[in-house]
């Protein structure tokens, strides 16, 4: 269950930062934002988790504020693997991936303290 809904407050997130940053598209309805959020989760999930890991004395020196770039890196991975996913430049691909860490993170602790 709580799988599933971070995989709709995902797909939630895609729908706003595609609403918000001109540079990123998803072409298709709901199903597509759905599998562009499998497989976003999938590609940070695997990949994110190791470059994270070895740039960690990068992340540490800024903060944590170099975990966009790696995020907008494996957002650019993502259109890169899925047809359905458009993105322009880096600079979208950094806003689209603050945009979705934020309402991403703002559904699931809403949806964690209903269920809870």
């Amino acid at each position: 269950m709580k799988l599933l809904i971070r995989l709709i407050a995902s797909a939630l997130a895609f729908w706003a930062a595609t609403s918000l940053v001109s540079g990123v598209t998803v072409n298709g309805g709901a199903w597509t934002y759905l599998w562009v959020a499998l497989l976003f989760g999938l590609i940070n999930g695997l990949i994110g988790s190791l470059l994270k890991l070895f740039t960690l004395p990068a992340i540490l020196l800024t903060f944590g504020l170099f975990t966009f770039v790696i995020n907008a890196a494996m957002l650019m991975l993502t259109a890169r693997w899925s047809a359905k996913l458009d993105v322009n430049n880096f600079w979208s691909a950094l806003w689209a991936s603050l945009i979705i860490s934020i309402v991403s993170t703002l559904i699931n602790s809403v949806f964690r303290k209903k269920i809870a």
